[in-house]
């Protein structure tokens, strides 16, 4: 006989209960005849993950599935939109009554700008309803410990110090530097004055007045509108006229810089407030004003150079609730970023600026240390126009490529005093090839190969080229450097040679024209390689991995087959052809620069259409363990408009 007021469910309930111990119990202790609280307490994590409360069995003093939705929103929204939260059902214990169950749950949460989680546990409380549902208690504090209605959360970064990059030496090449910015600030005016000063200053820079004037327009009231960033110490901008026009402020501030303006600029890049495709890209990482590489290897290192950030996790009064009161829950320590260490010499890389500082056309210097491949300058000159001249210049090499073809020839049979003829013209396929004007007779007719090296024979070499057909002149390229295909951890073009050519396109390509191409890396490369006798790999990141050319005797990283090594007797070769440029041919200029002999090669070649042809102006060389190259993209001759260039840049 059933006592009045109790259900079928609850006698189950009562006699379950005599027969387990009368004492806090686990799920799993007994196995009555009752609903497992372990589904509920899964939907209700599964929910606090997603937001979607829907399928949770909820009692009925808490909100409707859609308020705990947009409740939830609101608490969590301030931790960022990339931050997800992983939510594992720990022990579930049912009360000695039955009727009662806790359950532990395991919150992870994946914040972004860090790579530690914010982990800690929750607890909820359910109970079996008179149907035998489990239904779980609505708490705030499910969100996140000790959470109140009152409350949302917020997620506070503290940057990380950005680190530097250091050079050969230690020397330190880019570092916060003082600057100060120049803006119009709005608090310092009247709203009628404003797009007047906007515009003033706008005109006193050379900007776009229309430009600056809507971005003043569009900023907050009491916004500072920044219209450029100066140096402390630049001259360039008269700071005091600026400082006295309407409604300008100068606001002191560091950035990350390099010694100067033009310092390796193109290579190293430029740092700056992270752009919205930098912060969409980084997925959480940058946020919008933080600063980011912009550019160069300030770009692409720049999660190992701006390190990564601090954060806290506060509860904070809701929007409209009368509170100070600030709790936080979680933090982690900013981390410095990691200093990039290159290969460049601060002292070579501002001599070679220098000396193209004068320089109109495209132009560029490279250094190289032939012993480790260490790449010491890499100098762009202004009229390449931010581009990396040096390192991503495509170029006709003109006849610096000759010391490549010398080596083919020398594989072909040829030695340094086998005879050549070197007569004023020569056809091929009814193409006239000439040597440059005013050649040498004293160097023409019947001459060894030396003589024809050094005076840069061009009919000489296109006479030969049976000795080498064009896939033995490619091999000799990649033996020598120009490997188009080399992953040297920057952005980087060496030099690119046809496997197949045949009739003028094979002449044209041992003098280093038609479809032979390099860069001024590629051609001081070639010039290390024949100082070093074997293959150079140029580098420039320090630890960059060993696909960057970590080891100076290794290859650079192709899918090509290896070439065969160059041996020590084609390098000797090869060394004293070059220096016979320097003591009898094109170089004669360099033969008393102070120090160890220069050995060189010149370079000239022609591009453009017939009616308009222009002259790329070309030198490498070699002095003890430093190979260099010198590129004007319009000129005179190498030997005349590269030449002066090279000859003040190695006597320092």
């Amino acid at each position: 006989m059933r006592t009045p007021g109790t259900t079928p469910a609850r006698l189950r309930r009562t006699a379950w209960a005599l027969a387990c111990a009368a004492v806090v119990t686990s799920v799993a202790a007994c196995t009555p005849d009752r609903p497992d609280p372990r589904p509920a307490v899964e939907a209700v994590a599964t929910a606090l993950e997603s937001g979607d409360f829907t399928d949770v069995p909820l009692d009925d003093a808490a909100p409707a599935p859609q308020e705990l939705a947009e409740a939830r929103t609101r608490a969590v929204e301030g931790l960022g939109e990339t931050a997800t939260a992983d939510v594992q059902v720990g022990e579930v214990t049912v009360g000695e009554d039955e009727t009662s169950a806790t359950a532990a749950l395991d919150v992870t949460w994946d914040l972004p700008s860090t790579d530690e989680d914010w982990t800690y546990s929750a607890q909820a409380r359910l109970a079996l309803d008179d149907e035998d549902v489990w239904r779980v208690a609505w708490a705030p504090a499910l969100l996140a410990p000790g959470l109140t209605a009152d409350e949302v959360l917020r997620l506070e970064r503290t940057a990380a110090p950005r680190a530097d990059v250091i050079g050969a030496g230690a020397a330190v090449l880019v570092t916060e530097r003082d600057v100060e910015r120049f803006g119009i600030d709005k608090t310092r005016l009247p709203a009628d004055q404003l797009d007047g000063a906007a515009r003033a200053l706008a005109a006193a820079l050379a900007m776009d007045p229309e430009a600056y004037a809507q971005r003043v327009a569009g900023a907050g009231e009491k916004a500072f509108v920044e219209a450029i960033t100066l140096r402390v110490e630049d001259a360039s901008v008269d700071k005091t006229a600026l400082r006295a026009l309407p409604g300008v402020a100068a606001v002191p501030d560091t950035l990350p810089l390099a010694p100067t303006r033009t310092f390796a600029r193109p290579i190293l890049g430029t740092v700056g407030q992270a752009t919205a495709e930098i912060v969409e890209a980084s997925e959480g990482d940058v946020v919008a004003g933080d600063l980011a590489g912009l550019s160069g290897l300030q770009r692409q290192y720049d999660a190992q150079l701006r390190g990564t950030p601090g954060v806290a996790v506060q509860a904070v009064p809701a929007e409209g609730v009368e509170s100070t009161t600030v709790r936080e829950l979680f933090r982690t320590e900013p981390v410095p970023g990691e200093p990039l260490r290159l290969t460049l010499d601060l002292l070579l890389q501002e001599r070679a600026e220098a000396v193209l500082a004068s320089v109109a056309p495209a132009s560029a210097i490279v250094a190289i240390r032939p012993s480790t491949g260490e790449v010491l300058a890499a100098a762009s000159g202004a009229g390449g126009e931010g581009v990396s001249t040096a390192t991503l210049g495509q170029y006709a090499p003109g006849s610096t490529f000759k010391v490549v073809s010398a080596l083919a020839y020398l594989r072909g049979g040829l030695t340094p005093t086998s005879t050549v003829a070197c007569p004023p013209t020569i056809d091929v396929d009814g193409r006239t090839f000439r040597n440059f004007p005013g050649y040498p007779a004293s160097a023409q007719g019947d001459v060894p190969f030396r003589t024809a090296f050094a005076h840069s024979c061009n009919t000489a070499f296109i006479g030969s080229r049976d000795l080498a057909d064009q896939g033995a002149l490619a091999d000799a390229g990649r033996a020598l450097g120009l490997d188009p295909e080399a992953d040297l951890g920057f952005p980087a073009f060496l030099g690119a040679v046809p496997d197949e050519a045949s009739g003028t396109g094979h002449a044209a390509s041992v003098i280093g024209q038609g479809q032979v191409l390099a860069s001024p890396l590629g051609m001081a490369t070639v010039a290390a390689s024949a100082a070093a006798g074997r293959t150079v790999v140029p580098r420039l990141v320090v630890d960059a991995g060993a696909d960057a050319g970590a080891d100076p005797t290794a290859t650079p990283t192709s899918s090509t087959e290896p070439p065969a090594p160059v041996t020590a007797d084609e390098a000797a070769a090869l060394r004293d052809m070059m220096r016979a440029v320097v003591t009898e041919g094109g170089a004669t200029l360099l033969a008393d620069v102070p120090g160890e002999p220069v050995l060189a090669k010149t370079g000239t070649a022609q591009f453009g259409d017939d009616e308009d042809l222009r002259n790329h102006a070309w030198m490498i060389a070699v002095q003890g363990d430093l190979a260099v190259a010198v590129f004007v993209a319009e000129g005179d001759y190498g030997s005349t408009t590269a030449g002066p260039l090279m000859r003040t840049f190695l006597a320092g």
